[in-house]
């Protein structure tokens, strides 16, 4: 881990869920050990350190990080609603760097050719034009405006939904999107990823749903996501190289991926090093 990759190195990072976190887990290819003590208070220690790593508890999740992170890790407000279910999604590892795996989260054109006749079905394949800016007030990259037609966009869909989304990426390996409640018209659900880079090509996906849903069994919930994500993981442990490259002309992006193209960029600006080609 190179010490001058400091954007990834002062994160926060969802190492488990608090619920089971795990006695042991890796972070950055260092390994760590988490335990609970008799006050219910956790731990997390880092092999050939002293001192305890720093600890949060937020979002469902146990956060710590390798070095000097922000006060708390990313803020988000609608987790304040009474009425909003948080939804677990269970770990699942991934042979990929995690930047890969963030990406492609925010990937709206893959939905008809992987997740087929759940967040879309061909022929309707085309991305609309959308926003994406880099919000330098908070340092997060954003996109607006996402628009397509998901036959069931969510558990609780009962018809097919023309789904507005808003994608949030908060630090190089978290992100969330806003999408169409099929409960609320006027507030979205948020679905969060926490992305913990185990080695430089690969990591453990932490999806993480805050939900307006009262009537739908939490395991159904569970399982729908976790369907999803692991068509997810068939074509991301076959992406090739397994590292994101960040030299614009490694991979030709289409006007689709502007949001890729984004990241990337803020990446890049971020002098973000590990999981990329750039480490090499």
């Amino acid at each position: 881990m190179d010490a001058d990759d400091r954007a990834v190195l002062d994160a926060w990072y969802a190492i488990g869920f608090l619920d089971a976190p795990p006695p042991r887990t890796t972070l950055l290819g260092t390994a760590l050990a988490i335990h609970r003590g008799a006050d219910g208070a956790i731990q997390v220690r880092a092999e050939g350190r002293d001192a305890p790593l720093p600890v949060a508890e937020r979002h469902g999740c146990l956060w710590t990080s390798l070095g000097t992170p922000p006060d708390a890790p990313v803020a988000i407000p609608e987790t304040g609603e009474p009425d909003r279910r948080l939804v677990c999604c269970g770990s699942v590892d991934v042979g990929a760097s995690g930047l890969r795996v963030v990406e492609n989260f925010l990937d709206l054109a893959h939905f008809p050719f992987v997740h087929t006749n759940i967040l879309g079905a061909e022929p309707q394949t085309e991305v609309a034009r959308y926003h994406t800016e880099w919000r330098r007030d908070v340092d997060e990259v954003w996109a607006t405006d996402c628009a397509f037609h998901q036959p069931r966009a969510a558990l609780s869909a009962l018809t097919g939904l023309e789904t507005r989304y808003i994608y949030r990426v908060a630090s190089p390996f978290v992100t969330l999107l806003y999408k169409t409640c099929p409960n609320d018209p006027v507030r979205p659900d948020v679905i969060a990823l926490f992305v913990q880079p185990t080695a430089p090509d690969r990591c453990r996906a932490h999806p993480v749903m805050f939900l307006i849903d009262e009537t739908s069994p939490q395991a159904d919930l569970i399982q729908f996501q976790q369907r999803i994500f692991l068509q997810d993981r068939i074509i991301l442990e076959n992406q090739r190289p397994r590292l994101l490259p960040l030299d614009p002309r490694a991979e030709i992006p289409t006007r689709a991926d502007s949001l890729s193209v984004a990241y990337r960029r803020w990446l890049k600006e971020k002098r973000v090093r590990y999981g990329t080609t750039d480490s090499l």
